[in-house]
């Protein structure tokens, strides 16, 4: 079925071409209320839809954003895909997403595919563009917000303040009493990594902790994962009393190998997860974390992208959301939070 065009809505009304479309915009004209009333209710009745391609051609804008994300699977990740997909769409902007493998190839060829289609601005969500100076020089053809850092420092950042979740996760376990408490990382070669560690140092060293290296164990973000690293730091050091586990999923392998080992949660070890995800309500017992708020992440990388745009290339920025302690039963200690 062909398109509505404004063509088809004068011939409908017998109104002139021009003077349909200063209606149909909102733009001022000088016609009777009638007339207007006319055009409006024959618009409706032909199901006409402004033609936004046509309409870029004229502005050499497409309201459309490109979203570039890894791993759509991923729960964390799709919560800030829909926190910038709305937030872009309540903007008046269409959103264009493509899912990124972790090969170089395949993540430029996502990016190509957007700058081909002359999105206005990207959201990239695609970890591996922390370490690839080729990715980023692409970026450079379009305004871009990142929520992970882009080498070359020419693109902004929209993200969660990570050094604190580390400090509020281990601040919250010292203050309850433990002196060994180990954390379960993400692989070491992603910065976020290296933040929480950082917070997970800093509270160590404000409470008189001595940093034992031998209690950062990396994973890789899965519960399998999360399973396996806390059976090697507990053989390791079975004197940990405490283990930050820093996602959610991970910290889910922690409690099932907890459970393996016949240690309880939280009366031998205490367990500190990452993310809020919905499901940690219901683990055995409860999880507490520190939630990130995915959702405004994305919603505030679409705001700060749009800013840009309208500016013109403006300088880039880093803007860090604030994290927040979530105290439930796999600590014990009541409602001490962080």
């Amino acid at each position: 079925m062909p398109f509505v065009s404004l063509k088809d809505v004068a011939a409908r009304t017998g109104v002139s071409f021009q003077t349909v479309s200063k209606i149909l915009k909102g733009t001022p004209v000088n016609v009777a209320e009638a007339t207007r009333a006319r055009v409006l209710a024959a618009a409706r009745e032909l199901g006409y839809v402004p033609n936004a391609v046509a309409r870029g051609l004229a502005t050499q804008s497409t309201s459309a954003l490109g979203i570039v994300a890894g791993d759509l699977a991923d729960w964390a990740l799709s919560q800030f895909v829909v926190g910038a997909e709305r937030e872009a769409r309540r903007r008046g902007h269409a959103v264009l997403i493509t899912s990124a493998r972790g090969e170089p190839d395949d993540t430029a060829a996502c990016l190509r595919a957007l700058i081909e289609r002359r999105v206005d601005g990207i959201v990239a969500a695609a970890p591996q563009l922390e370490h690839d100076r080729t990715l980023s020089r692409l970026l450079g053809a379009v305004p871009t917000v990142s929520i992970h850092h882009v080498p070359g420092g020419g693109v902004s950042l929209v993200g969660s303040d990570h050094r604190a979740t580390g400090r509020l996760a281990t601040d919250h376990l010292v203050r309850l009493g433990h002196r060994r408490v180990a954390t379960i990382t993400g692989p070491r070669d992603r910065r976020v990594v290296s933040s929480r560690v950082h917070g997970y140092r800093e509270a160590l060293d404000a409470a008189g902790v001595p940093f034992d290296p031998g209690l950062v164990e990396p994973a890789d973000w899965t519960p399998e994962g999360g399973h396996r690293a806390a059976l090697r730091v507990l053989e390791r050091a079975p004197d940990v009393t405490a283990l930050f586990a820093q996602n959610d999923l991970m910290a889910m392998g922690v409690l099932s190998a907890l459970h393996r080992l016949g240690r309880a949660v939280p009366d031998d070890v205490a367990v500190v997860g990452c993310d809020d995800l919905p499901m940690v309500v219901h683990t055995v017992p409860p999880l507490t974390t520190v939630h990130v708020p995915f959702a405004e992440t994305g919603a505030e990388a679409v705001s700060l992208l749009l800013k840009q745009i309208e500016a013109g290339r403006a300088r880039p920025e880093r803007v860090l959301l604030p994290v927040r302690l979530v105290v439930r039963a796999s600590c014990g200690g009541g409602s001490v939070d962080g």
